[in-house]
């Protein structure tokens, strides 16, 4: 397969411009991505279903289209394996779903093919979204986690294999791993994401997100996966940007408290105006509601699963629905309870600050492939429903480390303009 070296490390909206004023093919642009899975695929293990056959064809279509053409026509984007999309398996990294072709597309799957855009294939998960960490590495280092359970989602971006990616984050599952493999990571608000056709592993949590290289990528994927475009108004004053930096947040390990101290000078030294934030006390509450709302949900959600595929099912996962079953419903109404005074109290939450600074993951990818690592930094922006940006921000060694932009909920255009003026120009 003959292919254009660099094509592969295209952004989504740069292509797409280049593909509408007739400066490249989707076909060369899928030819590139094809050629680098066909390198990098052994140590990375990205894709759970790629027919690379359907992919050719399917960009060959999209070059002879004479029809109106979309905001991402002829670009390919990867899905994580719990999003169903018509002609592809839905497996979400079970045995017990080899095989499984849903019905028809995700509300999202089909937004995205309104837009022109070619689905490639379905990327790794963790079993049912869950905890049973699938066989992805991370491509900075094969010997740790690329983190999940959106692991292929994150790993196939930012190793070139695709230029952009949806996953789901139920915990940590889309900032963290983006955190570990070095590229964007955005988690919208609850709810602003269409859900129909995703795994319902937890309802007030679940929440579809998408991976990036570049941030105009995730503004046109969110403009998309929205159903609108979300102008917003410019702001000219300094931002005003509260950084985190105790109560659980101290557990972030010396690399990445470093990292976050040089990006708030960074912010500083640009003449934004940055204060430390003292953690509220309710945001470890919160983290802790999060477990209980997340167990408890996704045991009655799945549970069915688990009781009629138990010889197909881990024992982690066969253990989390059992513990789920078991809690008792006064416990879930406590955290649920939780749930509603913290996204009652954001305002204070935020105090005065238009974005929040904080660590993505506590330390770098951990080593070894038997877990995803911890979503502890993720957990409460999660269940408080707010945008985060996950951002790389650094390393260690070779391992990306990764920092978050949160905003208030239902800002998420707001938000993403903000960190146009804070991020650098090679991550715009």
């Amino acid at each position: 397969m003959s292919a254009v070296a660099g094509l592969e490390t295209l952004g989504a909206a740069e292509a797409a411009r280049l593909i509408a004023a007739g400066g490249l093919s989707a076909e060369a642009l899928m030819q590139a991505l094809l050629a680098r899975i066909a390198a990098r695929d052994e140590a990375v293990l990205a894709w759970s279903f790629l027919d690379r056959d359907a992919a050719l064809a399917a960009a060959r279509a999209a070059d002879a289209w004479q029809g109106p053409r979309g905001p991402l026509h002829g670009v390919p984007v990867g899905l994580k394996d719990v999003i169903d999309a018509a002609g592809l398996p839905t497996e979400f990294g079970s045995e017990a779903f080899a095989g499984h072709y849903p019905a028809g597309d995700a509300m999202v799957t089909a937004r995205l093919r309104a837009a022109g855009a070619i689905i490639m294939g379905k990327l790794v998960t963790a079993e049912f979204a869950t905890y049973r960490a699938g066989p992805t590495r991370n491509p900075a280092d094969p010997a740790h986690t690329p983190g999940g359970s959106s692991s292929g989602s994150a790993a196939a971006v930012a190793d070139a294999q695709v230029p952009v990616s949806l996953g789901t984050q139920t915990a940590g599952s889309v900032v963290r791993p983006a955190s570990f493999c070095g590229c964007l990571g955005f988690k919208p608000s609850h709810g602003r994401y269409p859900s129909q056709g995703v795994i319902d592993t937890a309802h007030r949590l679940d929440t579809v997100g998408t991976f990036a290289r570049r941030l105009d990528d995730v503004v046109l994927l969110d403009n998309v996966l929205s159903g609108a475009d979300h102008p917003v108004a410019t702001e000219e004053r300094p931002l005003v940007v509260g950084v985190l930096a105790d109560g659980f947040w101290a557990d972030a390990s010396p690399a990445m408290q470093a990292t976050r101290t040089l990006w708030a000078e960074r912010f500083a030294a640009a003449g934004h105006q940055v204060f430390e934030r003292a953690a509220p006390a309710i945001l470890e509450e919160l983290g802790e509601a999060q477990k209980i709302i997340h167990q408890y949900e996704c045991a009655h959600h799945l549970g069915a699963i688990r009781r009629d595929h138990a010889d197909k099912v881990s024992e982690k996962f066969r253990a989390f629905i059992d513990g789920g079953l078991a809690m008792p419903d006064a416990r879930y109404e406590a955290a649920c309870a939780v749930q509603d005074r913290a996204r009652a109290m954001e305002d204070a939450l935020f105090g005065g600050a238009d974005v929040l600074l904080a660590c993505s993951a506590p330390d770098a990818a951990p080593e070894g492939l038997e877990s995803t690592g911890d979503p502890v930094f993720c957990r409460p922006w999660t269940a408080l429903g707010t945008p985060s940006l996950g951002f790389p921000a650094g390393l260690r060694g070779v391992l990306p480390l990764g920092l978050q932009l949160i905003g208030r909920r239902g800002d998420d255009a707001q938000l993403l303009a903000r960190a146009r003026r804070l991020l650098p120009a090679d991550l715009r």
